[in-house]
């Protein structure tokens, strides 16, 4: 392990890891540590080079950041946990509860993605001319090459397959908005192949959690305490 988490904690009683998207770090989660701590243990996140984490020295990927996720579980204690990731941390959220199934009580994913086709192309081509910009640029400039790796995790990551995710066997809820960059039909498969999985569409773009909190919320609570009553 060469890194330490920032993380925010609040509330009591079974554990729900909170995971932001790219670029981005805890403080995406404002809304929903408030209104899930009531009822969970919440840590909120900052992944490897993130907000208040430091870049460390290991591979900046998806899979390192889920092996960093395991290293987090391990560090405090948590013998299981609902994870919810967004995006990227959706993406994250996949490669954990791949590796690591037993270690899971639930999975939500929002937004998430299994290989840049998933991305609406209107978003996802100036994400790749940034890329190779942000590549070109990287031997000269840090500042680059910081970007470089950021954008690169948007194009070369997680590269999941349909039939890889079907190993999934926690119970899942996939998140989307009405009008998110992620492709509807894309959400509809990762739901359709991870076996019983729940899916949502709400009303709003990508950042339904913290643009519309509250339906965002109120599912997300139904989901994971329907699953407490069961």
């Amino acid at each position: 392990m060469d890194i330490r988490h920032f993380y925010r904690e609040k509330g009591e009683g079974e554990t729900l890891v909170l995971l932001h998207g790219n670029g981005e770090d805890s403080s995406y989660f404002s809304s929903q540590i408030e209104a899930f701590s009531p009822f969970y243990h919440v840590f909120a996140l900052d992944t490897r080079g993130h907000g208040k984490t430091p870049r460390g020295d290991a591979p900046f990927t998806i899979r390192q950041f889920a092996r960093d996720l395991l290293d987090f579980f391990d560090a405090h204690g948590i013998e299981k946990a609902h994870l919810l990731g967004f995006s990227d941390g959706a993406n994250i959220a996949m490669c954990f509860a791949l590796a690591n199934p037993h270690r899971l009580s639930s999975l939500v994913l929002n937004g998430g993605n299994l290989d840049p086709s998933g991305v609406k192309r209107s978003v996802q081509l100036p994400i790749e001319i940034g890329y190779r910009i942000a590549l070109h640029a990287s031997k000269k400039s840090e500042k680059a090459r910081a970007n470089a790796e950021l954008l690169g995790l948007m194009v070369n990551d997680p590269m999941l397959t349909p039939q890889e995710i079907s190993a999934i066997q926690a119970p899942t809820l996939v998140v989307a908005g009405t009008r998110d960059m992620i492709l509807k039909a894309h959400t509809r498969l990762i739901a359709a192949s991870i076996p019983g999985a729940k899916l949502a569409i709400l009303p709003g773009d990508h950042f339904i959690a913290a643009k519309n909190p509250e339906i965002f919320n109120q599912t997300v609570l139904d989901f994971l305490r329907n699953l407490d009553r069961a």
